[in-house]
């Protein structure tokens, strides 16, 4: 078998694993969508970061800053904290949990030019552990993933910089962890989003939209180089799930969701698939739960938002 077709099989194999299906699953087994709690005057989502301990899943509202929960096996999720300025969180972004099930909130432009928080981190019941300002007077943090160190590491989008969030000597603190100005060109719009680590736990791998590329932190050193996914057409990445040796890339606005082979140093990424995803939808981010991804409907292309507002498991086109 060719390293293509070993990747698509791992992919295909993933998606159809049988797996333990919790009691509140529906009569036919785990619902393929799942319904977002809207507010009358539309809403709008993009993170998603999900629990596999307790099968859980938080959904991040841009509109207000609330956070949904849901549970693998029931298509009905609930308003688990509110927002509207509750803790100071008036938007949500980027989304995630770390092993002790601690959920950390990235505020996007929360705080630029309000004094507010940049990002939240919660207890699993939903106990306000941190809520922080990032250094910086125009820092847009926009996706956050877990690190080697348990360390959670936030993009920022006005500027190509990850911010790194930790409990620090009994208090939780935020740093400026690295900055590739001078190496990741600062374009307009979108720049740095969605975030994972790579499969030998070295760097980061962090996706620039606008410039439809993906950038390389290395964990220890941290110096910035650029993936080579050789003419891979990358625009529009948003959300990145890493499997093993596969990466997929949510390209919002482009409606397409790109499949790669990563190395296992991050370094390289050699392109296995585009498909078009539902037309009908601006998918944003996405996270893997107990053997299926989550894909987020963000209603992004509607002045307007209307429902019905939902967490999909069949993102493609058909």
């Amino acid at each position: 078998m060719n390293r293509t077709s070993a990747v698509l099989a791992a992919l295909a194999v993933a998606a159809t694993l049988p797996l333990a299906v919790p009691p509140s699953a529906t009569a036919g087994g785990r619902p393929g969508t799942y319904e977002l709690q809207g507010d009358p005057g539309g809403s709008k989502f993009e993170g998603i970061g999900t629990d596999e301990r307790l099968g859980t899943f938080y959904v991040s509202e841009v509109t207000g800053g609330e956070i949904h929960r849901g549970w693998a096996g029931t298509a009905r999720t609930e308003e688990w904290l509110a927002g509207d300025g509750t803790d100071g969180r008036f938007t949500a972004r980027g989304i995630t949990t770390d092993a002790a099930g601690r959920v950390y909130v990235a505020g996007g432009p929360n705080g630029i030019g309000t004094g507010r928080p940049d990002l939240w981190v919660y207890s699993p019941r939903g106990e306000l552990l941190a809520a922080l300002r990032a250094p910086g007077d125009d820092v847009f943090l926009n996706d956050v993933a877990i690190g080697p160190d348990g360390a959670a590491y936030f993009t920022n989008s006005n500027a190509p910089q990850v911010y790194r969030v930790a409990p620090e000597g009994g208090s939780w603190g935020v740093t400026r962890w690295a900055d590739a100005t001078g190496v990741v060109e600062q374009r307009a719009g979108f720049n740095l989003g969605g975030i994972v680590v790579s499969a030998d736990r070295s760097a980061l791998v962090v996706a620039q939209g606008n410039a439809g590329a993906l950038w390389r932190f290395d964990l220890r050193t941290r110096l910035v180089s650029r993936v080579d996914t050789g003419n891979a057409v990358l625009t529009d990445a948003d959300g990145l799930v890493r499997q093993g040796s596969c990466l997929a890339v949510v390209r919002n606005f482009a409606r397409m969701l790109a499949t790669l082979e990563l190395q296992a140093d991050g370094r390289t990424a050699r392109l296995v698939s585009q498909q078009a995803t539902d037309p009908a939808r601006v998918l944003t981010t996405a996270k893997v739960l107990r053997g299926r991804t989550l894909y987020v409907d963000s209603k992004f292309d509607e002045a307007v938002a209307a429902g019905p507002y939902e967490v999909v498991t069949d993102p493609l086109a058909r």
